[in-house]
């Protein structure tokens, strides 16, 4: 099976103020022309196609036309991000076209879209986990957990007989009365992304149990998930943070023991894990000094009777996001993922580059170096400018005559220079404190046609007030 995994798409955002539409219009025709050229069997989509979750008018356009095309190529499966409104993005899923299949619903995290091979037969176990924030699954999952695993909550009284200290959050507090076991309402699970992850794990443990016992041969499984997977590289000014409870990371291990399910082994495990959330592309490899040490605090081993397991340990994989949305994370090449899958798991992964129609590139230096011959080669890009040194008059106007892009602009001084300590009172005259303020910004004291202006403008102030208080 021909996979392409990718996430991320933040369909209606801007970089610092620039509309990304016609870029993201230029990233859709180069996804088609990769499914039609490499004979993908299904596209995977984990999470924030919108920016947003009421997206603009353009945005709901592009998508429905990209998916739209995409489905008459190949299957395609999406799960809504945390920037998504599964609500919206989901409305009339169920009336779809064939192919195209929005996963947004916790019920049916452990109901896998299957791609089917060559043959009709199944080729690949598709297990989609929208985004699960933690206040809502916290309480949607744990009656799933019951109807469909059985389970529910330790009892105080026996952990203490396994010499297991109790996981206080995995039992209702009094702020959670109405939904405690004795007010008639399942237990709450824990308040964080590795609760309600694990806890969705263990549900796909179980059915992938059972529909490998009936298949002839294995069929290889995929998960998808939008969560921030501990080893993750995050890049500043670009994801929006998911923390909840002060806990946002889900560890590694859970993906290998399946939410610390008992089935885990039995399962066989999954092969691969789409991960999508982070935008910098990047695979995440487990620790091999010490063992996983992950999987041991994995919430299933604590709030719940489950032994720990360590089947086979799948790929996980973040595509990243097909354009540079911040400055810091412009140095990556950006990617999607088309990978192969088979009976032994995956057995051939590369990284397609999306197309990029802007670059984006950030410059260090004094004005001199900034406006140096060697920087005509950035004028066409978007800039970003830190700026050492002094900040002479004109500035601004000269740094944007040499780069019209010119987006983002910081000014830092070298360490060695002190900055002086202005002290202000009612005596203080104020020009002399306009003189101070001036030669603290520009790094020199005001000429002299400067001064004049300040004080000709604190005179006409006062005169003003004066005026007014006279009257």
């Amino acid at each position: 099976m021909r996979i392409l995994h990718t996430s991320d798409w933040h369909l209606g955002r801007t970089f610092h103020g620039r509309v990304l539409d016609d870029a993201q219009a230029v990233f859709a025709e180069h996804l088609i022309e990769v499914v039609k050229a490499e004979g993908v069997d299904a596209v995977v989509i984990s999470g924030d196609v919108y920016d947003r979750a009421i997206p603009p008018t353009a945005a709901v356009r592009l998508l429905d036309d990209t998916l739209c095309r995409l489905a008459d190529r190949t299957r395609v499966v999406l799960t809504p991000g945390n920037h998504d409104s599964a609500q919206r993005l989901g409305f009339a899923a169920a009336l779809l076209r064939e192919g195209l299949d929005l996963r947004v619903r916790v019920a049916d995290v452990d109901r896998p879209v299957i791609i089917p091979d060559a043959a009709g037969h199944p080729g690949l176990y598709v297990y989609a986990l929208p985004y699960l924030d933690p206040d809502a699954a916290r309480e949607s999952l744990p009656p799933l957990l019951a109807a469909r695993l059985g389970e529910g909550p330790v009892e105080p009284e026996a952990q203490a007989d396994a010499d297991s200290p109790a996981d206080p959050a995995a039992f209702p507090g009094p702020s959670d009365a109405a939904a405690s076991p004795a007010a008639g309402g399942p237990a709450l699970l824990p308040r964080s992304h590795e609760a309600v992850v694990c806890a969705a794990l263990r549900l796909v443990a179980h059915d992938l149990a059972e529909r490998r016992a009936d298949d002839a041969s294995r069929v290889p499984a995929l998960a998808m998930a939008h969560a921030f997977v501990v080893g993750g590289q995050a890049t500043p000014d670009s994801e929006r943070d998911i923390r909840v409870g002060g806990v946002d990371c889900v560890p590694a291990g859970v993906f290998t023991t399946l939410g610390g399910s008992p089935l885990a082994n039995a399962s066989g495990g999954l092969d691969y894990v789409a991960l999508g959330h982070l935008h910098r592309p990047q695979e995440l490899h487990f620790p091999t000094a010490g063992g996983d040490t992950a999987t041991a605090s994995a919430p299933g081993a604590d709030a719940y009777p489950f032994a720990a397991h360590a089947p086979t340990r799948p790929r996980l994989v973040y595509s990243g996001s097909p354009l540079p949305f911040s400055f810091p994370e412009a140095d990556a090449t950006k990617s999607s993922v088309l990978l192969e899958l088979g009976p032994t798991g995956v057995t051939r992964m590369e990284r397609i580059p999306t197309p990029t129609p802007y670059r984006a590139t950030t410059l260090h230096g004094t004005l001199d170096q900034l406006l140096a011959p060697a920087n005509a080669v950035y004028t066409r890009d978007w800039v970003r400018v830190e700026l050492t040194g002094p900040m002479l008059p004109g500035t601004m106007a000269q740094l944007k005559e040499r780069f019209p892009n010119l987006l983002a602009f910081s000014h830092t001084r070298p360490e060695q220079t002190e900055r002086e300590t202005i002290t202000v009172t009612r005596a203080s005259d104020p020009v002399d404190v306009a003189d101070r303020f001036l030669t603290e910004m520009l790094g020199h004291r005001p000429t002299r046609a400067q001064h004049a202006i300040m004080a000709a403008a604190y005179d006409a102030a006062r005169a003003d007030a004066q005026l007014k208080e006279d009257r």
